[in-house]
């Protein structure tokens, strides 16, 4: 058991083509899924060998790698990130931040401070927590959570995909696959490429399997997973990962003066 790779990931709509087929593909290893924010901590404990973390976290830990190529992001709206607020964004005084986010959580910080110019108390909404009756002038829900929400008490659904293109012009990078340092991947390297590859071949399979757990309908997941979300982390992500990465380190919320760094970047070059 001392050689087996664990896999974090996350059990949300949109990360399953990204692990699709994965347990086949990888025999040897063990897939763990849970939210965002304790996978990350799971992999700062090592109880993870690789992980498919919150961005700021990878900043925060300043001390992982990245598999290329693999991420979740949007190009605008991305609807499993949404601010429910009481009040316009300048008027907020108080949010709920839905407790297994990290990176979307940071990026409220950030539209709020430098966007709005708003200093907001931030508070934690527990994930067994309804939103409806929170205290707060905005609450935000990420994932599966955020999709089913209606929340008709808040007169506002910031969707934060599309307020980050609207402010920046750039995609937003939700999370990646962090390697944790020292750590040897050898074939599930190869066996996340692949299911990444087979699960965008299957969006429509994926979304009719996943609609009834859900409870959304299976043609609204098809198009979320196909014209929404997207799972490359080309150059265009890239560019807004790091400009994301300079606002939060400016505003103390992660530490300065780092730099993206990828897993196998030898082979990376090489194959280019």
């Amino acid at each position: 058991m001392d050689n087996v790779i664990r896999i974090g990931a996350v059990n949300y709509l949109n990360t399953k083509p990204l692990i699709y087929g994965l347990e086949e593909l990888a025999p040897e290893a063990e897939v763990v899924l849970d939210v965002p924010s304790r996978l990350a901590q799971l992999l700062k404990e090592e109880q993870l060998e690789v992980g498919l973390i919150p961005v700021v976290e990878y900043f925060r830990a300043g001390r992982y790698s990245i598999v290329p190529d693999i991420a979740i992001t949007s190009h605008g709206p991305v609807l499993s990130v949404t601010l429910f607020s009481r009040v316009p964004w300048r008027d907020i005084r108080s949010v709920a931040l839905d407790e297994g986010s990290r990176t979307s959580a940071a990026l409220t910080q950030v539209l709020l401070r430098r966007r709005y110019g708003v200093d907001a108390k931030m508070t934690s909404l527990p994930l067994a927590q309804g939103a409806e009756d929170i205290d707060a002038d905005a609450v935000l829900l990420i994932g599966d959570r955020a999709m089913r929400a209606c929340l008709p008490g808040f007169a506002h659904a910031f969707d934060l995909g599309q307020e980050w293109q609207d402010w920046t012009g750039l995609p937003f990078v939700y999370a990646f696959w962090a390697v944790r340092e020292g750590v040897e991947l050898e074939s599930v390297e190869q066996a996340l490429v692949e299911a990444k590859r087979r699960g965008c071949a299957r969006l429509g399979e994926i979304a009719f399997q996943e609609a009834p757990r859900l409870g959304l309908d299976a043609g609204f997941c098809r198009r979320y997973l196909t014209h929404i979300i997207r799972f490359d982390l080309g150059p265009r992500e890239q560019a807004g990962l790091e400009h994301f990465y300079r606002l939060i380190s400016e505003e103390g919320l992660a530490p300065r003066g780092l730099e993206l760094e990828f897993y196998n970047c030898e082979r990376v070059a090489e194959s280019r």
